[in-house]
C-alpha cells in the first residue's frame, strides 16, 4: 500500500522511488526474482528456502498490488479530495477517511485477481527446492508413477483454493457495495 501511495504524495523523490520500484519488479520475471533473492540475497542474509520463497513472491507481487492501489486512489474524483479539504481535513486524514474507503470498492476485484495469481505462481518456488503443492505432486508422481491422478488432484486443490478466494471476494464486494453506485457485486 505504501508503494502505491507514493504516486499520490507531493514528493517527487517518493514518486520516483515508487515508480522505479514498480517498473523494475514488474519488468523482471518472478522466476528471476526468486533466483535473485534465494541465490543472491539469501546467501548474503543467510535466508532459508521458505523465507526466500515467501520474500520473493511477496516482493514480486507487491509491485502489481501497488499499481492497483495507485489506480484505485487516482480513480476517486478530485471533488472528493476538495470536499475533505473543505471540511478541514489534512491530506493524510482525507486519504484515510474519505479516499481509501471509496477506493476499496474499486481495488477489491483486481486485488483478488492478483492474490489468485500469486497463489498459482507460488508453484515457482519449487525451483529452489521449497516443497509446496506442485513439488509435492511431483514427488508423489515419482514415487508411485500415477501421473494423471496426481496432476488431477493437484489441479483440483488449486481450483478449490481459487474458488474459495473468488467466493470470499464476491462476499466482500457485496459487503462494500453502496446501493445505487455501479454494479459492484450485482448478478445479471
Amino acid at each position: 500500500m505504501l508503494i502505491g501511495l507514493t504516486a499520490v504524495v507531493r514528493s517527487r523523490l517518493l514518486n520516483a522511488i515508487g515508480r522505479v520500484y514498480v517498473d523494475v519488479l514488474r519488468g523482471v520475471p518472478l522466476l528471476v526474482q526468486i533466483f535473485f533473492i534465494y541465490f543472491g540475497l539469501g546467501k548474503v542474509l543467510n535466508l532459508d528456502r521458505f523465507t526466500a520463497g515467501v520474500l520473493a513472491v511477496g516482493v514480486g507481487y507487491s509491485a502489481y498490488l501497488a499499481e492497483i492501489i495507485r489506480a484505485g486512489v487516482l480513480s476517486i474524483a478530485v471533488g472528493q479530495h476538495e470536499a475533505a479539504a473543505s471540511l478541514g481535513m489534512s491530506r493524510a486524514q482525507a486519504l484515510r477517511h474519505v479516499i481509501l474507503p471509496q477506493a476499496v470498492r474499486t481495488i477489491l476485484p483486481p486485488t483478488a485477481n492478483e492474490f489468485i495469481a500469486c497463489l498459482k505462481d507460488s508453484s515457482l518456488v519449487s525451483i529452489i527446492g521449497l516443497r509446496e503443492l506442485t513439488r509435492a505432486g511431483r514427488e508423489y508422481y515419482s514415487q508411485y508413477f500415477v501421473d494423471f491422478q496426481t496432476w488431477l488432484i493437484v489441479g483440483l486443490i488449486y481450483l478449490a483454493m481459487t474458488l474459495l478466494l473468488t467466493r470470499l471476494t464476491r462476499r466482500l464486494e457485496r459487503r462494500f457495495a453502496v446501493k445505487g453506485f455501479g454494479t459492484v457485486g450485482a448478478r445479471p
